[in-house]
């Protein structure tokens, strides 16, 4: 029986942000198993990995800013911890001129360095969809990109039945009017975000949630990942990221995209 084929976007976050990283997206574009990443523009190893970046072919790879507030934002008086950026999104006391600049500042560094606007646009822990965050975002993208070639945007919309809380508490906060509030300016979305879970567990954990992600997947969903090799042990994730690079590489996944009829390709090469 004929398996009828749906096509998703796999994209890992978090480029830029050290060596480890970075060599896990390079070696997982060139064996096909992703087809996206997300770039820190202010993150320490963005310089080096956007030298790398630039021998990717951007028809077949959509690279894209990860707009960061979190960790390595360029103006240090924006970084703040993920909870202080929700209590002050909801409460209305986001700086907006400084949150623009910044905006502004990470968008130039992805320009300058890879010679073209950024195929997608999504937020470091999901900053992107906040309130006023996601306001301001997406003001900058239309002043910006207005008539020219425009960015994709990532929405978290879970995949229906999607039991965890994780999922369903990103994408309370704020996710449904980001995604509103795209498709009101004309932007594209993912249809579903897959890839969300507490980074616990070790490679057969993660094997074992991604063959339930891709069994529920629908044609023109995004799976966010953040595989790495040789991640720093600051990192707080840095098991889950070696984890998520062995099952990624290995040929578990690609058997799951087949037996599932999955073809993983750019979103932005997907028709509208």
């Amino acid at each position: 029986m004929r398996v009828l084929e749906r096509r998703i976007a796999v994209c890992v976050d978090d480029y830029g942000l050290d060596a480890g990283v970075d060599e896990a997206v390079l070696r997982l574009a060139v064996a096909g198993r992703i087809s996206a990443t997300s770039c820190m523009t202010g993150a320490p190893h963005w310089q080096e990995g956007a030298a790398l970046l630039r021998e990717v072919a951007p028809t077949r790879f959509d690279a894209g800013l990860h707009l960061d507030l979190t960790e390595h934002p360029f103006d240090a008086r924006l970084r703040k911890p993920l909870e202080q950026w929700i209590a002050r999104s909801y409460l209305g006391l986001v700086p907006r001129a400084a949150l623009r600049a910044e905006i502004e500042r990470q968008l130039d560094a992805f320009e300058q360095a890879l010679g073209r606007a950024p195929a997608h646009v999504d937020g470091h822990q999901h900053v992107h969809q906040l309130p006023w965050i996601r306001g301001t975002l997406l003001a900058v993208l239309e002043a910006r990109y207005r008539g020219g070639s425009r960015p994709w945007l990532r929405s978290t919309r879970r995949t229906a039945g999607e039991p965890a809380r994780k999922a369903w508490l990103i994408e309370t906060l704020g996710g449904r009017a980001w995604a509103r509030a795209a498709a009101d300016k004309g932007y594209r979305v993912n249809r579903h975000l897959l890839g969300v879970y507490d980074f616990r567990g070790g490679a057969d954990r993660y094997l074992a949630l991604l063959a339930d992600w891709l069994a529920a997947s629908t044609d023109g969903d995004l799976l966010m990942c953040h595989p790495a090799l040789g991640t720093p042990v600051t990192d707080p994730i840095a098991p889950a990221r070696r984890n998520e690079y062995e099952v990624l590489a290995g040929p578990e996944f690609a058997e799951l995209l087949a037996r599932l009829g999955l073809r993983v390709v750019p979103f932005s090469r997907m028709p509208a």
